[in-house]
């Protein structure tokens, strides 16, 4: 098997990719960074075509990329603008379902390949989860491969109607630090969050229903007999922080909902305990930094959560307050448990896909994609 390089055999040109973001995701839009900058160092030439804000927290440009603002709205001039990006691709890569059909429309008519990245599940109730079904299957119909980050990811879109899904080689992406209790921004992030003298227990995610908040927030009630009192810290924004926060004054809570940060592999360093409670996850970023930070884990048992963390965090069912509560209660009096999850988190951990492996895998795609392309 040939990658496909600036110094492509047979007199080839070097390969040109454009990376389609929606930009709303952390994962799929860290992976995309990532991405980029393997691909660039192996002489492949990428767009980046996201909005704005996107390049300037993600620093596309800075990887080598080509950025080219194209707003997330499925507009006909948003599709414009991505049809004129794509103008002289050899191929296509979107990430995330809404960039994928606006990928899809912006290729009507060309004969591009197009690669699918799916990062997660789109969150959908009622007739909006029958539309997210319709783009499913317009996406991965027009899509040469789909690459899911995870097995149940990979069932959906075989379901789905694809004509080629694979399990995708995600890596974590950006240096990983391994925590230690004497690191120094410790004491700064626990004082600064009100945590000094007392468990902190930390969660990262949007403030949406399906992340399982009204949960914890149910579970930090168990807590509150607890001395000293655990604080629980949530970093994210979304639609239901009016919501959280008056329930969080209404019944006195030890809870705090810190906002959206770009410090989170500080935030973990300083936590005792890792929480998620979501109804759905795929390849989660909170759980692999936190077994990379050596922060114990309790995670819903949902998805693919299982096959991500293998045993080395606590799993409880989804919804279930009592579970969720007494695990926390039970790890915060068991320092031999909590060692014992930090060293299998690093274990599993090593098991994971390096970024090498991940750009190689999404290489040997691409070249089988384009093997006729011109000659230079």
């Amino acid at each position: 098997m040939s990658l496909v390089s600036s110094h492509s055999p047979h007199g080839q040109s070097p390969l040109r990719t454009v990376q389609v973001l929606g930009g709303g995701n952390a994962g799929s839009s860290a992976h995309v960074r990532s991405l980029a900058s393997g691909l660039v160092a192996r002489g492949v030439r990428v767009t980046v075509c996201a909005p704005a804000d996107a390049d300037r927290t993600y620093d596309f440009s800075g990887a080598g990329a080509e950025h080219v603002h194209v707003p997330r709205s499925s507009d006909p001039t948003s599709v414009a603008m991505l049809r004129a990006a794509c103008a002289d691709a050899d191929l296509v890569h979107a990430h995330g379902l809404h960039a994928s059909f606006r990928a899809v429309l912006a290729l009507s008519g060309r004969r591009t390949p197009l690669v699918v990245t799916w990062h997660d599940r789109a969150q959908a109730e009622g007739a909006r989860a029958h539309l997210v079904r319709l783009l499913e299957r317009r996406v991965v119909r027009a899509a040469s491969v789909v690459l899911g980050a995870s097995s149940a990811l990979v069932d959906r879109a075989r379901s789905t109607g694809a004509r080629d899904a694979r399990l995708a080689a995600v890596a974590l992406p950006g240096p990983r630090r391994e925590v230690r209790a004497e690191d120094p921004a410790r004491p700064k992030v626990r004082a600064e969050l009100g945590a000094i003298g007392r468990p902190l227990l930390m969660a990262v995610g949007s403030l949406d229903r399906h992340r399982g908040y009204d949960t914890l927030l149910d579970a930090s009630r168990a807590w509150r007999a607890l001395d000293p009192l655990p604080l629980v810290a949530i970093a994210g924004e979304g639609p239901l922080r009016a919501e959280l926060q008056q329930r969080i004054e209404d019944e006195a809570l030890p809870v705090r909902l810190i906002g959206r940060r770009d410090d989170v592999s500080e935030l973990l360093a300083a936590a005792d305990l890792a929480l998620l409670t979501s109804s759905w996850e795929a390849r989660s970023l909170l759980a692999q930094e936190a077994l990379h930070a050596r922060v114990p884990l309790i995670a819903t048992e949902v998805g693919s959560m299982p096959e991500l963390v293998g045993d080395a965090a606590e799993l409880v069912p989804y919804g279930d307050t009592r579970a969720l509560a007494d695990v926390v209660v039970r790890l915060l009096g068991d320092p031999e448990r909590c060692e014992e999850l930090r060293e299998r988190g690093v274990r599993q951990a090593a098991t994971w896909p390096t970024e090498d492996e991940t750009v190689a895998q999404v290489l040997s795609v691409y070249d089988e994609l384009t093997q006729a392309r011109p000659l230079i």
